[in-house]
């Protein structure tokens, strides 16, 4: 029987990139997504659709303990597209507390499912004042910081939450992510990363890489991400040319 993979946010900006990846490797993978009509995208698609909540803790832990993945990703976000400047500080708000509380739910319920392996999206581009280019041990921005102090909280707790986990717990910290559904063509900032780069660091972490914490971003000095292609093989150039359909409100 083949791996059974199960992809929290499927029909988001990475999902929809990740999901032919693991596909094609002949894994089982059931995608989770807030709505029916993206659960209908999903199943065309190839994917097992599952709706569900990450916030309803109990239907999340029953579905996983049905499903009883091998493996599961965590690739939920709720930010808007491109980055829409009227909509993000009520977007970093809740993308905050789906990093705690939704994090929280999702660990507990791979573990009840006897998951071997959870990864889990997070960022780059908060790192704290030092030299160039940033790596994984250096310190982020105070979560007093009057913009980005409750993100900080966020991705500490999310962070935490992973690498302690019974289980092989690996977080990918991601630049700012520009290509296909994301409403940027080009890279936004130092230290950004393609789409596709990104769900290919996520596949290659289905098998290889430990317990820990990885940069997984372009290399123009802002960030180094040599711990993951010297780890998993990644190269931040890397495209596939498959991907599921894009959208603009990704789940």
């Amino acid at each position: 029987m083949s791996t059974c993979i199960f992809l929290a946010g499927a029909s988001g900006a990475i999902g929809r990139r990740l999901a032919p990846l693991l596909l094609r490797n002949g894994w089982r993978l059931i995608g989770s997504t807030r709505t029916p009509e993206k659960a209908a995208e999903l199943k065309q698609a190839g994917v097992e659709p599952v709706v569900v909540d990450v916030f309803d803790a109990d239907a999340l832990r029953n579905h996983l303990y049905e499903i009883r993945p091998e493996v599961v990703i965590h690739q939920l976000t709720d930010l808007p597209y491109a980055l829409e400047s009227s909509k993000m500080t009520a977007a970093l708000a809740r993308n905050a507390r789906l990093r705690d509380v939704g994090t929280r739910n999702l660990v507990a319920a791979a573990v009840h499912a006897g998951a071997r392996r959870l990864i889990a999206q997070s960022i780059s581009f908060i790192y704290g004042e030092g030299p160039k280019p940033h790596r994984e041990t250096d310190p982020l921005l105070p979560v007093t910081d009057p913009v980005y102090g409750e993100t900080v909280q966020g991705v500490l707790s999310l962070e935490r939450q992973v690498t302690e986990a019974p289980l092989e717990g690996l977080v990918l910290r991601y630049g700012l992510i520009y290509g296909p559904g994301t409403g940027f063509d080009a890279p936004i900032a130092p230290g950004s990363v393609h789409v596709d780069a990104a769900a290919r660091a996520a596949e290659l972490a289905v098998t290889r890489g430990e317990r820990g914490i990885y940069n997984v971003t372009e290399s123009d000095g802002a960030t180094s991400s040599g711990k993951a292609i010297k780890t998993f093989g990644w190269d931040s150039a890397w495209r596939p040319g498959i991907a599921i359909q894009d959208v603009r409100n990704p789940a």
